[in-house]
């Protein structure tokens, strides 16, 4: 999808509403993203290099992601069957993800971000893993609600 179309879907759903299945928190938490998983052995092969980036939201089953870049190296964040792993640091502890991109805009002159925004769902997470960030997020919605 060129960037005009993309920019276009994004509006609408600006004045469609989110029609999300999960409530989203906003939150800003710094991760390290690669696209080969960091938690299998290499056997020798050589590891791709990670990104760094924040979140602007996320919930139990997906994430809103900043990145400076769409590529690392040549190899492009989002298509078809690309999978993410992301090492995000929470405020008492770094959870680990698989996630799948289900969409990406560039970030322009509208908004105080830069580089490019990417909206992934979470695939892969182990049961300790998903349960601190199940927390995290019932806590940050219970903090919202009583505001």
């Amino acid at each position: 999808m060129s960037e005009l179309p993309r920019r276009i879907v994004s509006r609408l759903r600006r004045f469609i509403g989110n029609r999300r299945r999960t409530r989203r928190v906003p939150v800003r938490l710094k991760f390290t993203l690669s696209l080969s998983d960091p938690r299998t052995t290499s056997n020798g092969s050589r590891r791709l290099p990670s990104l760094q980036g924040y979140t602007l939201d996320v919930s139990t089953n997906g994430v809103a992601m900043v990145v400076p870049a769409i590529r690392i190296g040549e190899h492009y964040l989002v298509g078809q069957d690309r999978r993410l792993y992301l090492k995000l640091e929470l405020p008492d502890a770094a959870v680990e993800l698989g996630v799948v991109p289900v969409r990406y805009e560039s970030l322009d002159e509208e908004t105080t971000d830069t580089g490019y925004l990417i909206g992934a769902r979470i695939t892969e997470i182990s049961e300790s893993d998903q349960t601190q960030l199940n927390q995290f997020v019932k806590d940050l919605l219970a903090n919202q609600s009583a505001n």
